[in-house]
């Protein structure tokens, strides 16, 4: 049966998202439809909305740091039920793909991203409003009171969680955590540098933290924040405008030469190349973490010939499926943090309130309500 549902719907680039009633068809094979409950809202559902303005990325209902309860299942899903805790996935984990046999990686060949990054979306769409057919951003579009997705794309989580707080380990929490832990792994008593304190660097912060990094120096152009990076770990701090010279500069002078580990979570070509010019040379490690595929990055190869490790990382590296469910498990242990990322909590149709406080960097996470358990 056909859902009527409110959705904040963007219909085009660059406008104000607005609150709509929508169709959500009912879960077809090995889909499952999901009553979402909370939803983060993520630095990339603002790149696609201001930044790439990508038409073909339109209509669409944003959102991808969900969580909320199955309302139905489709035919062939055997593993999920009504009732059941889940928190949907940008990120598949198909089990039987050439990446997801692969130790290495977290990718998956079966997903919306395979074939359509530029877009965010696949081209299917469980949703309609007023006649048209409304895109699912990453496959999971949260920012609507119900959605359908594959079953590869959902992890059923503790039965218990609060689903208000573990939305967040739907992308930001765990991208920047597991960059740190998984992508960069970290060493204990190593010195480290995270660039960018929104919520994923914060998490970074974090996961240096967990990993054992004896320094762990805090880089941002907002010095408001370095309250908050303290709590999470952070021992030094830099605001890179308030220096005469470059920051990758300061921070060689700071550490004896450069830092073990960098990791770049803005998203800015630029900061990038910064990140990978603080490393030491011999064993210096940069990890881009910030999403954004607009511009060519660069750097001199003299910089890697002489030791320099620089790489990338999605979703913390975590294989999603997999991953998910144990860091929930982990926040319920008391072993991660998550609350602490949370500034404000407002209903959904207050959408493009939370957006104009994230576009000034007035929140770490807001956390929209969409429906009651």
């Amino acid at each position: 049966m056909v859902i009527k549902c409110r959705a904040a719907v963007a219909w085009e680039p660059n406008k104000p998202l607005v609150m709509e009633e929508i169709e959500v068809a009912p879960p077809g094979a090995h889909e499952i439809r999901i009553k979402v409950v909370a939803t983060g809202l993520c630095h990339t559902d603002l790149y696609h909305l201001f930044e790439s303005k990508k038409k073909e990325g339109f209509p669409a209902v944003l959102g991808h740091e969900g969580a909320g309860i199955v309302e139905s299942v489709g035919p062939g899903v055997t593993k999920f039920k009504p009732g059941d805790k889940v928190i949907p996935l940008f990120i598949s984990q198909c089990g039987e793909c050439k990446f997801c046999r692969n130790p290495k990686t977290n990718l998956c060949e079966k997903g919306w991203s395979n074939e359509r990054y530029d877009v965010m979306s696949d081209d299917m769409s469980s949703f309609t409003c007023k006649g048209k057919t409304i895109l699912q951003f990453m496959g999971t579009s949260t920012f609507s009171e119900y959605t359908v997705v594959n079953e590869i794309a959902v992890a059923k989580i503790h039965d218990s969680a609060p689903l208000d707080k573990v939305c967040l380990l739907g992308c930001g929490i765990s991208t920047g955590y597991g960059a740190a832990v998984n992508t960069a792994k970290v060493e204990p008593g190593s010195t480290c540098a995270v660039f960018g304190l929104g919520a994923v660097g914060l998490a970074a912060v974090m996961g240096c933290k967990a990993a054992g990094a004896s320094r762990i120096i805090a880089v941002d152009i907002n010095s408001d924040k370095f309250e908050k990076a303290k709590v999470f770990g952070a021992t030094d701090f830099v605001n890179p405008t308030e220096l005469s010279k470059p920051v990758s500069q300061v921070l060689a002078e700071m550490t004896n030469g450069g830092v073990d580990f960098a990791l770049e979570c803005v998203g800015n070509v630029g900061v990038m190349r910064s990140a990978l010019e603080s490393c030491t040379k011999g064993w210096g490690v940069s990890v881009l973490v910030g999403w954004t595929d607009m511009y060519d990055f660069s750097a001199r190869p003299i910089q890697l010939i002489t030791g320099r490790t620089w790489k990338g990382s999605l979703f913390g590296g975590f294989k999603s499926k997999d991953g998910v469910p144990k860091l929930v498990d982990e926040y319920m242990a008391q072993k991660l943090k998550l609350d602490d990322f949370i500034t404000h909590t407002m209903p959904l149709h207050q959408i493009n309130d939370a957006i104009e406080l994230m576009k000034h960097g007035k929140c770490i996470r807001t956390i929209l309500n969409v429906c009651p358990e």
